[in-house]
């Protein structure tokens, strides 16, 4: 696949700042009170952000493959 060389650090950069983002906002989530209720389950506050930070992770992976191989 051919893509102009800036087109493809765009991707890279777009998908490290996703890798690096988004942990570290997992962590902030994790500690929040409204992640566990009174027995120390997971809420559907935890949950729905933990797939949405996963979805994040997986798309960033991609771009960041797809930065790659447009640069190869």
């Amino acid at each position: 696949m051919e893509l102009p060389v800036v087109w493809s650090v765009v991707l890279l950069v777009t998908a490290a700042w996703n890798l690096l983002i988004w942990p570290r906002f997992l962590q902030r989530i994790a500690k929040d009170p409204r992640a566990r209720d009174a027995e120390g389950r997971a809420t559907r506050f935890l949950t729905v952000h933990v797939a949405l930070i996963a979805i994040s992770l997986a798309l960033a992976l991609a771009v960041g493959v797809l930065g790659v191989l447009t640069l190869v």
